[in-house]
């Protein structure tokens, strides 16, 4: 079966990526194996992260691509792929994965958004650096090692306590 994606050349893009056992923390547990992934498939096929926050079983992302690429299930097929052969764990497996030679880490489909204007690259922006907070895992968005938050407080576009006093809308989110 062959997805609907929205597809345009040097497009920005919201992604939300989860684990298949959304119960595991594997993602930060491997961050480092992720991080490297991630930097190898950069390498090979540029793109731009935005943001990002990586959660023990999920991670958002808004990637802007090069002008005149689209491939972002590209990428996507090889970070899933690169991260899961490096990951020692025997997950189990039912018999359609293993069929199509899957391992049992990640969801098959993961939700994509392509940013329409500022205003939406601003609310997805606000979201990815929130979620730590939006699930309890920190009281401050900065608190979260896994998050490009310290970049944009680095950089001076936010404060050390942004989102402290923030409750944000969900919308349609991806999770």
């Amino acid at each position: 079966m062959r997805y609907r994606r929205s597809i345009t050349h040097g497009g920005t893009y919201f992604f939300t990526v989860n684990l298949l056992n959304r119960k595991h923390p594997l993602l930060v547990e491997q961050i480092e194996l992720l991080r490297h992934v991630i930097r190898q498939v950069k390498l090979r096929h540029p793109f731009h992260i935005d943001a990002i926050v990586i959660l023990p079983d999920h991670l958002h992302t808004i990637w802007t691509l090069p002008e005149g690429d689209s491939d972002y299930p590209k990428r996507w097929m090889l970070i899933k792929s690169g991260f899961s052969r490096g990951v020692g764990i025997k997950e189990p497996r039912n018999p359609s994965r293993i069929a199509k030679r899957e391992r049992g880490i990640w969801q098959r489909r993961y939700w994509e958004h392509m940013i329409r204007d500022e205003r939406d690259y601003a609310m997805h922006m606000d979201y990815i650096h929130y979620n730590p907070v939006k699930h309890g895992r920190v009281e401050r968005a900065s608190d979260w090692p896994y998050s490009s938050i310290h970049r944009y407080i680095q950089n001076g576009m936010l404060d050390q306590d942004w989102g402290v006093e923030t409750s944000l809308d969900e919308g349609e989110f991806g999770e």
